[in-house]
């Protein structure tokens, strides 16, 4: 079970959640000890695009909605991942946007660090710019950063096609649908030819396992 406290920003899974009270808290600092990650590794970060940052790390260790994007990995730090999930374009294009006045060194965060001090810092020689300078497009923020696991989406929030990064928990989750929904497509796709329509059919109905 997740805080309650609204300021929390893992608070939107806290009656479904993946993840634990202290996984929640550690989201919320400026160097968490789950992954030693630095924000600030060109300077104070604007809080507003920390925000997005924290809300994308909530996402992933919170979410029990992921499910149709998780593949295995064989890494040293971590075995799953989820790739192409569909971000809904307005959560993409606010995070771009929130971010244009903070600065970076590099346009992927998934690799090509110097953790030789047990924290990311940048490579040498790279060059500290603005998000902007990095990433010129939502899409280049949203897909790049993390090595595509997000796809940004043509969908709306709302509109029950797109994983939302941001809800308000008091009207439910959003992305159980979703999940649905993609869940019963996969599935289709892997049935033989034929049999993809009756499956999609039974989306209200589908078993929250495959979910999991």
């Amino acid at each position: 079970v997740l805080p309650t406290a609204k300021e929390v920003q893992c608070s939107p899974w806290r009656r479904n959640a993946c993840c634990s009270v202290n996984t929640s808290q550690e989201l919320h600092k400026d160097t968490s000890s789950l992954y030693n990650f630095n924000w600030d590794h060109c300077g104070k970060m604007e809080p507003a695009c920390k925000r997005h940052f924290i809300q994308d790390n909530c996402l992933y260790e919170c979410s029990p909605n992921l499910g149709p994007w998780i593949q295995k990995v064989d890494t040293s730090w971590r075995k799953e991942r989820f790739l192409d999930v569909p971000l809904c374009k307005e959560d993409c294009q606010s995070w771009w946007a929130d971010c244009q006045t903070s600065f970076t060194c590099k346009s992927n965060w998934h690799r090509g660090w110097d953790w030789s001090s047990g924290v990311n810092k940048c490579p040498l020689g790279a060059v500290c710019r603005t998000f902007e300078s990095y990433f010129p497009t939502p899409a280049a923020l949203c897909e790049g950063l993390w090595s595509h696991s997000y796809k940004v989406s043509n969908y709306s929030r709302g509109s029950g096609r797109c994983i939302q990064m941001w809800f308000d928990p008091e009207q439910g989750n959003p992305n159980e649908e979703v999940a649905r929904f993609y869940a019963a497509a996969m599935n289709a796709e892997a049935m033989p030819h034929g049999m993809g329509l009756h499956l999609l059919c039974l989306v209200p109905i589908l078993p929250l396992w495959l979910l999991n």
